[in-house]
């Protein structure tokens, strides 16, 4: 800012002095200048100063305006994802179905005369054979009322040698005769059902098989065709296994094995195979016996029953296992990674397909059921599609990508885009 310090033709008019700040009244030889001159050269100087500020604004806007006319930064590439080619295969169709075990033979033990039981003959939990006694009844009254039979019965008999001659000479009537062979034939059953009684004091077993706990102990009185039973033997070797299947599953393979979509490998004499209860296979492969010929009204399902070996006694009655029937082969079908199949909000399965422009297609998909780690895809994609196994999260649907072709085993084989391929526009 100019003061009159700086103007030598001012200091010599008036011969005075300025002050600094220019905004006192400066005194000379002459008499003093007056106070609105000074104003006046401080406020020519402000504007001078105000007008290279502006001036200076305007040099940083344009250059901040010439910056902002930069080219973007260049699109990232494509998206590296791995795929797979579909390729057309003929599958076991394995049907996996839950069932029980079902012993081959059961006998039940049931008292048939009515006694105190005097002596269990068996330990719980072996095995026993057919004809091995189990229980003892006390025998004492039976064995009385068979010795009485039998006296009876050789009484009638010696009755009717006696008349047999006396009736040829006519000495007695014919029919004393006859009445006392009926009496002789009568004494002989009732020996007979006395025999009997006192055999049905030994409880025998009726099968071969492992028997289980017993229900009553030496002392007990028992009833003759009791309900409750006194122990229980079970054949286990062979063994039985049910397991139900739908009925709608059963039409659907019918329809496909009459379409020609399915071979059948076998009629009721199919091989199947079983899968324990902590996850395990059962070593032994069983044959399908039947199909139940009646639908269940209140499951829908069909029982099936299949018979399996079981000499170590590994399989138990009752016992919950997973049945595998394999009910035919499926020419050409189209397996999928399951790693590859997602759900949309309706549940619906679906994949992402890469085509020959390495464009990234949503498709929905129909499939019909899991054999390993693959889907078998009956609708929605095609023979020689190639769908995205890795890195779906950066496959969108409209996207290019760069694909690498891995195979089915997850192991990488060539490069992605078919040699027909031409360059996405």
């Amino acid at each position: 800012m100019h003061t009159l310090r700086d103007d030598p033709a001012r200091l010599a008019a008036g011969g005075g002095a300025v002050d600094r700040r220019g905004c006192k009244d400066v005194q000379g030889s002459d008499g003093a200048l007056r106070r609105s001159d000074a104003v006046a050269l401080t406020g020519r100087g402000r504007a001078i100063t105000v007008q290279r500020v502006a001036l200076l604004v305007a040099c940083v806007g344009a250059v901040v305006g010439c910056g902002s006319k930069k080219q973007a930064p260049p699109a990232p590439p494509p998206a590296a994802v791995k795929v797979t080619t579909l390729t057309p295969q003929t599958v076991s169709l394995i049907t996996d179905l839950p069932g029980r075990m079902v012993p081959y033979k059961v006998a039940e033990i049931r008292p048939q005369v009515t006694g105190v039981i005097q002596k269990r003959m068996f330990i719980e939990g072996r095995d026993v054979k057919e004809g091995q006694q189990l229980y003892q009844i006390d025998p004492a009254l039976y064995q009385a009322a068979y010795e009485s039979a039998m006296a009876s019965a050789q009484s009638a008999r010696t009755q009717v040698e006696r008349y047999k001659p006396l009736a040829e000479v006519n000495a007695v009537s014919k029919q004393d005769y006859d009445n006392a062979v009926a009496a002789a034939a009568q004494s002989k059953a009732s020996a007979d059902t006395a025999r009997i009684n006192l055999i049905y004091t030994r409880l025998l077993s009726p099968i071969s098989g492992r028997i289980g706990r017993s229900s009553v102990t030496e002392g007990a009185l028992v009833t003759a065709n009791q309900t409750a039973t006194l122990a229980t033997v079970q054949q286990l070797d062979p063994i039985y296994v049910d397991v139900t299947q739908p009925s709608a599953v059963l039409l659907r393979l019918k329809r496909e094995l009459a379409a020609g979509e399915l071979v059948q490998t076998g009629g009721n004499s199919a091989e199947v195979h079983l899968i324990l209860e902590d996850g395990s296979p059962y070593k032994l492969p069983g044959k399908l016996e039947f199909t139940e010929v009646q639908v269940d009204q209140t499951t829908g399902s069909v029982t099936l029953r299949a018979l399996f070996p079981n000499p170590d006694k590994l399989l138990l009655p009752g016992m919950f296992v997973r049945e595998q029937i394999e009910e035919g082969r499926r020419k050409n079908a189209l397996l999928v990674p399951q790693v590859a199949v997602t759900h949309n909000q309706k549940g619906d399965p679906t994949a992402l397909v890469v085509d020959d422009h390495n464009k990234v297609e949503l498709r929905t998909l129909v499939t019909d059921r899991a054999i390993g780690d693959k889907w078998v895809v009956t609708e929605g994609l095609k023979v020689g599609e190639r769908v995205v196994v890795e890195g779906l999260q950066y496959a969108k649907p409209g996207a290019t990508v760069k694909p690498e072709e891995v195979s089915s085993t997850g192991e990488r084989t060539a490069a992605a885009a078919p040699a027909s391929s031409s360059t996405a526009p």
